[in-house]
């Protein structure tokens, strides 16, 4: 199967850490929540920008996340500059779901949190040169159905983190109808933009899911959330290869979300 390139545009940086999805094709319903932008804390007084060094300190890290691995995003985030919408309403989304922090951050850092796979204590070892081609392909989908989520937090200047808040919002809705971008030269296509129900957790927070056009591999969701704590953001960005490729639901992880929340409080 030939690899997506709106796979490759819309998650490259979660992608990159299953390196076997980068020589495979890889092809999610939620409540409908388009922009839960309820401030709850309108009241509080502006909090400090904060650097890439404190940042650093507030990220999650590994041990964060039970059930996670976490470390740095195997290939890095794309340059800002290399990722961009057809319709530059939409860049608020491609850029979120890239991991690139919307809008224009002082400062930002990014790390990727990866599902453990539970090995089965009656799965014995097998040799993929012994399996059938239906076995082989089931057993490559079943490695593949793991959750991996880019977590990158960024501080603002004054009402920055309130406005690109509101971008990834108008952008949820102005997108509805699907968007095409680029990365680095190479062009993908969405189909549909929908809202999401999102953890609850921030001051304010935007989660959706992007339909990708994987063409004949069909169709491959994928996730993300947005939440503003003060004048910090944390962008979430969730693909489940495995998950995609069978058309079982995945969402971004609550622990995930549960864990940098409770370090930014």
């Amino acid at each position: 199967m030939k690899r997506s390139s709106g796979v490759r545009l819309c998650a490259t940086a979660v992608v990159s850490a299953l390196s076997l999805a980068l020589v495979t094709g890889c092809g999610g319903d939620g409540a409908e929540d388009p922009a839960d932008t309820s401030d709850k804390g309108a009241a509080k007084p502006a909090a400090k920008v904060l650097s890439t060094a404190e940042l650093n300190k507030l990220v999650i890290a590994k041990g964060d996340v039970p059930g996670y691995e976490v470390g740095s995003v195997e290939g890095g985030i794309p340059a800002r500059s290399e990722v961009k919408a057809d319709d530059a309403k939409c860049d608020p989304l491609l850029h979120s779901l890239t991991g690139i922090a919307p809008g224009d951050p002082a400062a930002s850092t990014s790390r990727m949190a990866t599902e453990e796979k539970k090995k089965d204590p009656t799965d014995a070892p097998t040799s993929l040169d012994d399996m059938a081609d239906g076995k082989f392909e089931d057993a490559l989908k079943q490695s593949m159905d793991l959750d991996v989520t880019v977590v990158t937090l960024a501080s603002y200047d004054g009402d920055g983190a309130e406005q690109a808040l509101k971008s990834v919002s108008d952008a949820v809705e102005a997108c509805a109808g699907g968007f095409s971008g680029e990365q680095d030269g190479e062009k993908g296509k969405f189909t549909k933009v929908a809202g999401e129900k999102s953890a609850g957790t921030g001051d304010e927070s935007v989660a959706f899911t992007v339909t990708n056009d994987a063409g004949k591999d069909g169709v491959m969701p994928l996730h993300a959330e947005v939440v503003r704590h003060g004048s910090t953001l944390a962008t979430y960005t969730t693909v489940n290869i495995g998950a995609g490729m069978t058309k079982k639901p995945y969402a971004v992880p609550a622990p995930v979300v549960k864990a940098q929340a409770a370090k930014l409080k």
